[in-house]
Formats: structure tokens, sequence, C-alpha cells
């Protein structure tokens, strides 16, 4: 059952980010019953979510994107790598754990390794737009556009791996942006919140 899941999600994320659309829907609308994924635009939510979600022993935990450094607003900042033994194996009372819910962890933190449930927190730096993804690293005090086609992939990658990393579940938080802050507009997250949203995935606010 774990094998026929994880192929099943390996495929579904594969549409999705191959933005294709058709595939995505008719796929998640079979395994939806048995592998939940939801999408909210707000934090708290996400938390609470995995938090009634998990049942005895298992874990959750927020991932996020190593360029997602426009999350630092949202109390998650990429600059600071978790203590990954502390992050997988300690408990809810350790600040430094994943069930804490303070911590995340980037797609180097966690690639080959799984948590039952996760929140995948998207940021602005991979944005879905009608002509393809827009491929975005924050320099300085502003994004700059990924050109070059292997850094591209890197990153396409790194989605992948969030998307794939729970064994049982999902919730997605696309922030709103914020209007007042250039390195946080909405334009750079509703393209993606509305892409999501019509897979199908159910919204939870």
């Amino acid at each position: 059952m774990r094998s026929f899941r994880a192929e099943n999600l390996s495929k579904l994320i594969h549409h999705v980010l191959d933005r294709n659309v058709i595939d995505a829907q008719r796929l998640y609308h079979e395994i939806k019953e048995k592998y939940p994924i939801v999408l909210t635009r707000n934090l708290d939510t996400a938390k609470q979510w995995l938090e009634t979600k998990a049942r005895g022993s298992e874990r959750y935990g927020i991932v996020v994107s190593s360029k997602a450094y426009r999350l630092k607003p949202l109390a998650l900042d990429v600059r600071l790598s978790p203590d990954v033994e502390n992050w997988f194996l300690a408990d809810k009372t350790d600040i430094r754990s994943s069930l804490f819910l303070e911590d995340p962890a980037t797609e180097f933190d966690i690639q080959g390794l799984e948590l039952d449930w996760t929140c995948v927190v998207w940021d602005g730096d991979f944005r879905f737009t009608n002509e393809g993804w827009d491929h975005n690293s924050f320099k300085g005090s502003a994004w700059q556009k990924i050109r070059k086609p292997l850094d591209q992939a890197y990153q396409l990658n790194a989605y992948r791996v969030l998307l794939t990393r729970a064994r049982q579940g999902m919730i997605i938080c696309v922030p709103e942006g914020n209007p007042d802050d250039q390195t946080r507009l909405p334009e750079f997250y509703d393209g993606t919140f509305e892409y999501l949203k019509s897979i199908g995935f159910e919204l939870i606010y």
C-alpha cells in the first residue's frame, strides 16, 4: 500500500509541475480519499490541520524551498538550518522538533526522508503563470529571475522533493502576500494559488 500510494503521489506531482491540469485532476480524484491534499492561505490554519490529522506517534512538520527567503515575515527563516536529528526525532515539547512547527526544513534537509504529514509553504520564488513557471531567487533586497535552464530545473526538482515527502497527506499553504511589501506582492502568490485550486485540492480557511 505504501509503495502504491507513493507511486501515485509521484505521478500526481509530476502532472502538477508539468502543468498538466487534466491528468492531475484525474489522478487526484483517484487518490484523495486515501491521500488528502488541502490548500490554504493561512499558516496558522495549516498548523492546526496538521495537529488534527496526526495520530499517536505520527510525525508532521513544515517544509519550504531553500530559496523561500520571503517567508521570513511568517517567522519561517530558511537561512537558519534546523537541527536535523532533533527535527526528525524530538517530541513536540522540544522547540527543535518538527512537531513544534517553528523551524522549517528545506529540500536539502528532507531529501530521502519522510514525515507522515507535511505543510508545504510555497513562496514567491516559484510562481505559476499562464506562460509557464516563473523562477526567482532573492538577492539583496529584491527577487531576480533565474534564467539558466539548469538552475530552473534544480528549482523545479526542489518543489518536487517538498511535495513528495508526506506518507499520508499534506496541506499546501500559499501566502496571500502583502501589497505594501514589494517583495511579497499578492501577484507573486495568487497565480500559484488559483492553479493549485483548479486541480481540485480542498480549500480550507
